[in-house]
């Protein structure tokens, strides 16, 4: 009978895993839909390329190597990883599948490279970034995974961080700033007397659809990250996790909305979407813990701040075309820093020094690749390639063929 209880907790734990990484997976169609919305017509076909391609490399290169460097005999407390190859072997005690805990993992492993995609867009070579994204997905991210998710140095200092505010959204926003910083802003963004011209996206409804699938697939990114269901305290923590991640998103939409209203007098939709995902980033770092009205809070801060920043950004003429830096970088140290508001187990000075760990070697080691292949290859399309679409430049192919008017030739 113990067996069997045993076994049944096993197989459901295994399927729980197993179904949220599903979830986080959607997640992909979510940043592609919201990115293609955010872009001109004429770059539609490639960011959607991009974001296929990408997905496909985090998935093969954390299979190959990334996994292991991440999760596979390392020393607790470490610093530096051990480095191998594919996902070793189950452990006798294990609460679910090890194939499930990889796909569970290399699915973030993606959406932290997604976070690159939209931040340079509309400029970069495809080539450059997949090359980029070989490395961010098998060596950059997984190291700094190890010391967090891994049982590393952040680990064993008491570093908290959730679902991934840092780990993976902050990850993927310093990736994103040290590529921006090397590729400058996007022709006619920026005026020689400090002028910022607006830069429309192609398709609002596309941009919609993609926030709402984000939302949705942030049930799987947050409550798949307590691990087990199998029990009632396990069950109940999900819930919990459920409830305050909604509750997080919504209240950053709102934030976002009444923002806008007292600033410009509108209602800025792409604002209101990346208060929901501003929301959803600030609660990732902690979601089992907080009240519902913390969780509440923690959304209102996320949606307000986050107008703020893309505005920053902005007037310092960094370039994002999507908000990306903003909501996955600003955002998510935002939801770090609150840990300790509801978890006893964090302290702000840990917090901190987690946090600029973390954003730190990613961003240097970032920036070492980018200028690497900026001196090599290049990693920024000829002007007269970023007139003409890079629909065309990198696939031959427009999204949008009878709506596109803009041709070189």
């Amino acid at each position: 009978m113990e067996n069997t209880i045993v076994e049944l907790k096993f197989s459901l734990d295994t399927f729980y895993f197993l179904m949220s990484g599903v979830l986080v997976m959607w997640m992909a169609a979510g940043f592609a839909m919201l990115e293609a919305g955010l872009v001109r017509a004429k770059n539609t076909t490639e960011i959607l390329t991009k974001n296929v391609a990408l997905f496909s490399i985090a998935c093969t290169m954390f299979l190959l190597v990334g996994y292991n460097i991440m999760y596979v005999d390392n020393a607790e407390g470490g610093f530096v990883p051990s480095f191998g190859a594919l996902i070793g072997t189950q452990a006798s005690d294990a609460n679910h599948s090890l194939e499930s805990d990889f796909f569970f993992q290399v699915v973030f492993v993606a959406t932290a490279m997604s976070i690159v995609s939209g931040a340079v867009a509309e400029r970069m070579k495809l080539w450059a970034f997949l090359i980029f994204a070989v490395i961010l997905t098998g060596f950059i991210y997984p190291i700094e995974g190890y010391w967090t998710w891994g049982a590393g140095f952040l680990s064993e200092m008491g570093f908290v961080d959730f679902a991934g505010s840092a780990i993976v959204h902050g990850a993927g926003a310093a990736a994103a700033l040290a590529g921006v910083l090397f590729l400058g802003a996007r022709k006619g963004k920026y005026g020689k007397n400090g002028e910022i011209y607006p830069i429309p996206g192609s398709n609002l409804p596309l941009a919609t659809l993609g926030t709402l699938i984000l939302w949705m697939g942030w049930f799987g990114f947050n409550g798949g990250s307590q691990l087990l269901i199998s029990d009632a305290e396990n069950a109940t923590a999900v819930g919990k996790i459920f409830l305050n991640t909604n509750a997080a998103a919504a209240c950053g939409a709102i934030a976002a909305l009444v923002v806008c209203k007292v600033l410009w007098g509108k209602a800025d939709l792409t604002m209101v979407l990346n208060g929901a995902l501003a929301g959803l980033v600030t609660i990732t770092a902690e979601p089992a813990s907080p009240s519902p009205l913390l969780a509440c809070l923690l959304g209102l801060l996320g949606g307000s701040l986050v107008v703020f920043s893309i505005v920053a950004l902005d007037k310092a003429k960094i370039d994002d075309p999507v908000g990306a830096i903003s909501v996955h970088g600003v955002c998510g140290a935002l939801g770090i820093m609150l840990v300790p508001l509801s978890n006893s187990d964090a302290t702000f000075v840990n917090q901190l020094i987690g946090l600029v760990c973390i954003l730190g070697f990613v961003f240097i080691t970032s920036s070492i690749v980018w200028a690497i292949l900026k001196n090599t290859m290049g990693i920024r399309v000829t002007e007269e390639e970023e007139l003409s679409g890079m629909d065309q430049h990198d696939c031959g192919i427009d999204a949008y063929p009878e709506f596109v008017s803009v041709r070189s030739n």
